[in-house]
Parts: structure tokens; sequence; C-alpha cells
């Protein structure tokens, strides 16, 4: 780097609600929406006296999951208690994983089909389990300025998923977060609903500034609050210049100012300073003596990797490979969940041509879905039916510019709505059908035979002209189709 350079370095810390009826360490149900402080007992109360239970099907998601991301899975790991205080934290403190983390060294690939920057793979550091506490709710609308605290999330068993420092745009860790989304929701692991606080984000940011002594690392500051990916995008782009004007401003060193947290506000886009962040001695980390530590058997970890099935990534090589489409194509498609992907499968192997199976589900299926809500298993138009629609077009037994109208009948299904109908039936009920050869030639001839100018015009060279005879042809016959008008005038034409 020259003077004056810099590099944007970020690691994400992402905690990840995992897809359990109960808590981490009772019995108490992780529903959400129930009224405050229903969901609770005397263990994520922190009452005297109270033992907490390992939950097993947390430790099984959280391992599927560790796995997924390549990680090594420690054979043996432990809980321990962080320390710290706050009033939704009841015990005082919580309980975690410390230095024996059930996952490490993993990594996540991503891409951009935009071509924002390269493909890349960004390192987990460690994957762990880890008690959620529970949620302040502040009432500064009402002019109070009074704090209540709900306990229902209190030991909610959470999964946090700390990346290396190798993200280096605000663009690399939207993808990353949405890959990563991606993941969790083909493992089942985890609903990832941020409105619900099933996903949170932090970010550990800071700059990687050259000077002529060298390259110097701004201090890091911890990013927070951030509902949305959305979110993340434009707090890193906020702090990557904050922290640039900052360094100019002042020029400090490495280590004169301590590791800080800031709030994202997001309706000033603004980062807004917290606290000084704490060191890992300032939670007196040490291990829980309530629970004994938990063995890995590798027939446990071979277990996890098989329930793993076919993961995004694997995904859309196959589809590229498969049905030859775009990248960008198979990564809509895959985006948007297994149960679409399937649709996609069966109508392309019906059909026989993936590209236009590819365009018919993103252009159509999909708008359908965003406007009639639903999943694509209520969709009303069956894989078959979408295929056989994609042949007749292809057959030209349908003009393709009609193949819409037939879609949207089929879709609709019949008059009453009662059931749902094949593409031939749509046709039938639209009034279209092939137009008999013979009865094409003559509407040709008497249209060619009004337009002398538009016939001279073609034999010229100007077969563009041949566009006004097609749209009279339409006019007189709507079951016209446009390419066999052009080839039949043309054909005419040339034998005048």
């Amino acid at each position: 780097m020259s003077l004056n350079e810099y590099e944007l370095v970020v690691g994400l810390e992402v905690h990840v609600q995992l897809l359990t009826a109960s808590k981490l360490f009772c019995g108490c149900s992780t529903r959400f929406g129930a009224p405050p402080n229903t969901q609770v007992c005397p263990v994520c109360l922190g009452l005297p006296g109270a033992l907490p239970v390992m939950n097993r099907r947390a430790f099984e998601l959280a391992m599927k999951t560790a796995v997924a991301l390549d990680c090594r899975i420690a054979p043996l790991t432990k809980w321990d208690r962080k320390n710290y205080y706050y009033p939704d934290l009841p015990k005082g403190y919580q309980i975690s994983q410390y230095d024996l983390p059930l996952g490490s060294d993993g990594a996540l690939p991503i891409s951009d089909t935009k071509g924002a920057f390269a493909p890349k793979k960004i390192g987990i550091i460690r994957v762990h389990l880890e008690e959620d506490a529970g949620k302040s709710m502040h009432d500064e609308v009402a002019g109070k300025a009074d704090s209540r605290i709900d306990l229902n999330r209190a030991g909610t068993p959470l999964m946090e998923i700390v990346s290396q420092p190798d993200i280096r745009s605000p663009q690399e860790a939207k993808a990353y977060l949405t890959e990563l989304k991606l993941l969790l929701g083909y493992l089942g692991v985890s609903d990832c609903n941020m409105q619900e606080g099933s996903l949170r984000v932090d970010a550990n940011v800071n700059l990687h500034v050259a000077t002529k002594d060298g390259t110097v690392a701004t201090p890091i500051v911890e990013v927070k609050n951030m509902n949305s990916f959305r979110a993340v995008e434009r707090a890193l782009a906020y702090e990557e210049k904050r922290q640039y004007d900052e360094w100019r401003q002042t020029g400090r060193k490495l280590g004169d100012t301590p590791k800080t947290t800031r709030g994202w506000d997001d309706s000033s886009d603004v980062t807004r300073p917290q606290r000084h962040k704490e060191e890992s001695s300032d939670y007196r980390y040490f291990p829980d003596p309530d629970l004994v530590p938990v063995r890995i058997a590798p027939a446990e970890i071979e277990a996890a990797r098989a329930s793993l099935g076919e993961l995004p990534a694997a995904l859309r090589t196959r589809l590229e490979s498969t049905y030859g489409i775009a990248a960008y194509d198979s990564d809509v498609l895959v985006s948007q969940g297994r149960p679409l992907v399937d649709y996609f499968v069966q109508v392309a192997d019906a059909c026989g041509d993936g590209r236009l199976a590819a365009n018919w589900v993103q252009q159509k299926v999909l708008r359908s879905l965003k406007e009639q809500g639903g999943t694509i298993d209520q969709f009303p138009m069956p894989p078959a039916y979408l295929a056989e629609l994609i042949s007749l077009v292809r057959n030209g037994e349908l003009d393709s510019s009609r193949a819409p109208e037939v879609y949207d009948r089929v879709v609709l299904g019949d008059e009453f709505k009662a059931k749902v109908i094949t593409p031939v039936q749509a046709m039938q009920a639209l009034g279209i059908e092939q137009v008999d050869r013979g009865e094409l030639e003559n509407l040709c001839r008497e249209l060619l035979a009004a337009n002398p100018r538009i016939v001279q015009d073609v034999k010229e060279g100007k077969d563009k002209a041949i566009g006004a005879i097609i749209g009279q042809a339409r006019k007189r016959n709507a079951n016209a189709n446009p390419n066999d008008v052009r080839r039949v005038c043309l054909e005419l034409i040339a034998a005048m």
C-alpha cells in the first residue's frame, strides 16, 4: 500500500437462536411473543439451589452447523461462567463456552454474481453455545423514562459464530451474512428472524492504514444494534469513513485509544459511542461447577455430517452444471429455499429445457407467490403443468406472446376456481388454437395484396417492414402465430 491508503478490516459475531422447544438448561418454552415473565422457572431466574441440565437438541443443532462450516469439532468441550452484572442477567453470569468451543477453524465461501468482489472464503474462528440474557424494555416514548425487564428470553439457546477478520468491504459483510443465513435455513437450525431477535449481528471494525513507517491499525470498534443486513452494510460504510476521518485528523498510533463499543442509529445513519469494550479478562471466566464437560464421539460427528443434505454452494454448482443455467439464476433459485429448487428441478426435467424453466420460475412463479402470498407447496400450478406450458411454446403449438395468458388462467383455475385446469384446457377456454396452414397462407396473401409498399420494402431488403403485416394479421386472427406469419409472408414475397 502507498501512503494514505487503507484497508477496511471486519470480523462479524453472529448470535443465532436455535430452533428448540425449550431453553438451553431448563424446560421453559422458547416461544416468541408470550406475556412478559411467563416462561421462566427457578433455573432461568437464577434462584438459589436451582441446577441446570443441558438441552441435547440444542447441542446437536450447534454441532450440525459447525460441521457444515467445515469446523474442527472438539472431542471435549465444557461450560464456563462469563461474569458480569446487568439487570437482565438474573444469575450475574452467563453460561457460555470459553477456551474449548464446540467448533473452530472453519470457513464459509462467499461470492457475488454481480462482480462486486472476487469469490473468497471467510474463516470461522469458533462456533459455540451459550444462553441468552433477558430483554430490557426502555420506556422513552411515554416520557416516564423507566425500564422493565422481561426474562422470557433468559436461557434461550444461542449459537455464536465468530468470523476471522477476513471481510474487506460492506458488500462482503452483507454477502457473508446472506450466505450464512441461507445455510442455517437449509440446515433447519434456526428461523433467523431478525425482527424477533433470532439472529443478531455485532461487527468488529478497524482500518489498516499505510504510512511511511509501515502499516498501522486503528483501534477496534465493536458496532452493535444493527437490525438488518442492509443496516450492517450501511453501518460499516459509515464507520469506515468515520475512522479514516478521525485517523487523518489525529494521527493516533496503535494502542493510544482503547477498544470501544458504538451503537448504530438507523434513523440517523450514524454510529454513536456507548462504552469501552471489555476484554476477556474482565469477565473472569471459570468452568461452571454445575455442568459436566461434554465428550463428542467420532460417530456423532459423522452422524451430523450425514444429516446435512445438499448445502447451498453444492446445490448451485449442480443446477448450473446439470441444467445449463447461469450463476445468477442458480443463486436466485437457491436463495428462495429448497422447496422452490425442487419445483424448478421437476419443471426442468419434464420440459427438457433448464434455461426456459429457470426464466418461467423466476419471472412468473416468484412474482405470483409475491402477489398472492403463500408458499410454493401451496402454488396452484403443479410442476408438470408449467413444464407442459413451456413445451407447448417450444413446440410451436402456443404463441409465446399468449403463453402468459394461459399461465394466468391455469393459476386462477376454472371459472369457479373449483379445480386446477391444464394448459391445454386453459387454451381451449381462451379460444387459443392453431391456425390451419392453408388458412394462414390465404390471410397472408390478402394482407400482402393490400400492402404493396410493404412488399416492395421487403424486396429491397427491409425485412423489418413485415412487422406491420404481422400486426394486421393478429388483428384479423388473434391465433395467428407471429413467427409463422413472418415465415409465410417472406416465402410468398420471395416467390413473387
